[in-house]
């Protein structure tokens, strides 16, 4: 169940952690967002809650008949993947910055794109059908295919990641964190500034929160182009995946893959729930029905958890995303210097310059009670911690 509940002007908030320890930017998000005629029951609200655009970071809402650009995010489809090898902890080289440069010369960061288009049939037979979907999205995208397509399979910046990791039992682990990079970014603004300019939206306590309303054209062209970016998303992670498994396969050549492990957390999804069809929103969570796999993964260096979700109604079969942050990038940077990261990240290899300063351990919240505080909604199936972490 959840921890905490406040009344809200039309819907309850249900909070997976104490109120006391939400930011009074994201509890007055939330307070909005209840307040809003067409959410269904109530908000619920992820332990690794903070404060969004619009709508906040670890909310999960459901509404009829409409839905909100700004629940899902400006990372349409953002996730993870993670996939357990064969290799053994012992398999490893004691030095591992040149696996390290491997990773990341095989998989561009930050504002990189490959140069030539890195997806083949390995990772899925209908490209072509997919690409040619991209004339029907908004004319305001249309000048960005050659970018999308030299963006497939690339990783970004900010939070995303890819990392090697072992479990308890010695057991290596790729793990990745991406989206849909910059197309996704993209129709999210776009769609945002259409629900904004609409009548229905006007008195809302946050023009942020628009919603568009079933039986429009204006939902009708959000949901089109909703769902081609969170299949880029999806697709993104599988080339990025393969890339990195075609690198360790150079290393190891003996290495063997099982199934991966993949969950968006920035997402809309219809679904039932409490016996209606709804819309349902995870900005910064997971969907955690009963036996589904998910990953919630910690910072650059506490770790992360491989969970089964316990398919609990009460937060719409859902459970966080992550860690969560505890401060701002810009907190962040002022707080902190390299060398707190370099103490912060012993024993993994990874940067540990001012660049990336921002996704300091310390700028999130303690994992572990936020995995504890859901105990209700996932069960741990294995840990992880990283050894190596490639960043944009």
């Amino acid at each position: 169940m959840a921890i905490e509940t406040i009344p809200g002007e039309h819907v309850d908030i249900r909070l997976w952690t104490r109120a006391g320890d939400v930011e009074s930017q994201a509890m007055q998000q939330l307070r909005n967002i209840a307040a809003l005629p067409w959410v269904v029951k109530h908000v619920a609200v992820m332990p690794d809650v903070h404060y969004g655009k619009g709508a906040t970071v670890g909310s999960v809402i459901a509404m009829r008949d409409a839905v909100s650009p700004a629940a899902v995010g400006v990372d349409i489809g953002c996730g993870m993947s993670a996939v357990r090898t064969s290799l053994r902890a012992e398999d490893l080289p004691d030095d591992l910055r040149r696996l390290r440069s491997s990773v990341e010369r095989a998989v561009p960061v930050g504002f990189g794109q490959h140069r030539a288009t890195a997806f083949d049939q390995r990772d899925a037979a209908d490209w072509d059908q997919f690409w040619s979907r991209f004339g029907e999205l908004t004319d305001r995208v249309q000048n960005e295919r050659s970018r999308a397509l030299h963006q497939m399979g690339t990783l970004g910046g900010g939070n995303h990641f890819i990392e090697i990791c072992l479990d308890e039992h010695g057991q290596v682990w790729v793990m990745l964190h991406s989206g849909s990079r910059g197309i996704g970014n993209l129709l999210a603004q776009y769609h945002m500034e259409v629900a904004r300019g609409l009548a229905h939206n006007a008195e809302l306590p946050d023009p942020d929160l628009a919603v568009f309303l079933a039986n429009t054209p204006q939902m009708a062209a959000y949901r089109h182009d909703l769902y081609w970016a969170q299949e880029y998303a999806r697709r993104n992670r599988s080339v990025m995946m393969r890339l990195i498994c075609d690198v360790l396969r150079r290393h190891f050549p003996q290495v063997r893959f099982e199934e991966p492990i993949s969950c968006h957390h920035n997402y809309v999804a219809e679904e039932v729930h409490y016996g209606e069809e709804l819309l349902v929103t995870r900005k910064g969570a997971i969907r955690a029905g009963w036996g589904e796999l998910g990953i919630i993964p910690g910072s650059m260096g506490t770790g992360s958890y491989i969970v089964r979700g316990l398919g609990n109604p009460e937060s719409f079969c859902s459970a966080s995303h992550g860690a969560g942050r505890r401060m701002s990038r810009n907190a962040a940077r002022k707080r902190f210097t390299a060398e707190d990261l370099a103490r912060q990240t012993a024993g993994v290899e990874c940067r540990k310059d001012a660049g990336v300063v921002d996704e300091i351990p310390a700028a999130y919240k303690d994992l572990e009670q936020v995995i504890a505080n859901q105990s209700d909604l996932v069960e741990v199936v294995a840990k992880l911690r990283q050894i190596i972490c490639v960043k944009g």
